[in-house]
C-alpha cells in the first residue's frame, strides 16, 4: 500500500490506543513517521511497532505545551527525511471532572495540552512546510465530546470543542500555502492494546454521577476500535483529499447523528 509513499508525518500522543494505531496506519501506507509522546517509553514503543513491520519511524519524548519540543520534533523530521507533509495533533490529557469539582489548575492544564499543544505543533509544522514549499495536511483529533454536552468532563469537552474552530480558522489562514487543515472525530473507543484496555476499564469502574451506556446508544452496535479510525485519517493525509479543508470526518458508529431519545439497542 503506497497512498502516502514518500510523505513524512508527525503524530503527537502516540499511545498504544488511538495515536499509536494512527501512526502505524500512516506508516503502513508508506509514510515515514515521527512518534512523539510525553513518555519516552510510549514514543519508542510506537516507533518500534512501525519498524518491526518494515516501516520507517523515529521517537521523541516531550511535552506538547513546550514550544521547544515542537521545534525539536520538526527539526528531527526535517533532518531525517527532508521535510514534513502530515501532522496529526492527537496529544491529550484525560481528567474527567466537572465544573463543580475540577481544580482550576487541572482545567487549565487540560486546555494547554489539547489546545496549546495543537497550536504549537501546528505553528511549527506549518512554518516548516511554508519554508520548504511543501503543501501538506494537518489533522486535529477531536471527539464526539466536542459536539455534544458531556457532563462531568468539562476540561476535555471544552478543549476538544475549541479545536473545531481552531481547525476552521487555521484552515483559512493556511489555504493560500496549499496546507489543508481538518478535524477527525472519533468516539469512545474499544482499545485493542491490553494496557489501554485496562486503563479504560479502570476509568469506567470509577464511581460517577453520570451514567454512560455506550453499547445501548450506538446505532452500529459496537464501539469502534482504533483500527476503525485509520482509513479516515489516511484519506485526510493523502492527496485524495486535496480539495478537503476546514471540515471534519466523523467515525463514531452513528453516535452524533442519532436522534437523542432513540435507544437503538435497549437490551445491550
Amino acid at each position: 500500500m503506497n497512498r502516502l509513499r514518500d510523505k513524512v508525518a508527525i503524530v503527537t500522543g502516540a499511545s498504544p490506543n488511538i495515536g499509536g494505531t494512527l501512526a502505524a496506519g500512516l506508516a503502513a501506507e508508506g509514510a515515514r513517521v515521527l512518534c512523539t509522546d510525553l513518555s519516552k517509553d510510549v514514543a519508542e514503543a510506537a516507533a518500534a511497532r512501525i519498524r518491526d513491520r518494515g516501516g520507517y519511524a523515529l521517537a521523541l519524548a516531550g511535552d506538547v505545551t513546550d514550544p521547544a519540543h515542537a521545534d525539536e520534533a520538526v527539526a528531527m523530521a526535517v533532518d531525517a527525511w527532508g521535510g514534513i507533509d502530515v501532522l496529526v495533533n492527537n496529544a491529550v490529557f484525560f481528567q474527567q471532572q466537572g465544573v463543580l469539582d475540577m481544580p482550576y489548575d487541572d482545567y487549565r492544564r487540560q486546555l494547554e495540552v489539547i489546545l496549546g499543544g495543537s497550536f504549537l505543533f501546528t505553528r511549527a509544522v506549518a512554518r516548516s512546510m511554508i519554508e520548504r514549499g511543501r503543501e501538506g495536511s494537518i489533522i486535529n483529533v477531536l471527539s464526539t465530546a466536542a459536539w455534544q454536552g458531556q457532563p462531568g468532563n468539562v476540561g476535555y469537552s471544552t478543549g476538544k470543542s475549541g479545536l473545531i474552530n481552531f481547525t476552521r480558522s487555521v484552515a483559512m489562514e493556511l489555504a493560500r500555502h496549499g496546507i489543508r487543515v481538518n478535524g477527525f472525530t472519533p468516539t469512545a473507543t474499544a482499545p485493542t492494546d491490553p494496557e489501554a484496555r485496562r486503563a479504560m476499564e479502570d476509568l469506567l469502574a470509577r464511581p460517577s454521577t453520570y451514567r454512560n451506556d455506550f453499547a445501548a446508544q450506538l446505532p452500529l452496535g459496537r464501539l469502534p476500535t482504533p483500527d476503525d479510525y485509520v482509513g479516515a485519517v489516511v484519506f485526510l493525509a493523502s492527496d485524495e483529499s486535496a480539495m478537503v479543508t476546514g471540515t471534519n470526518i466523523t467515525v463514531d458508529a452513528g453516535a452524533t447523528a442519532k436522534y437523542w431519545p432513540w435507544t437503538p439497542h435497549p437490551e445491550a
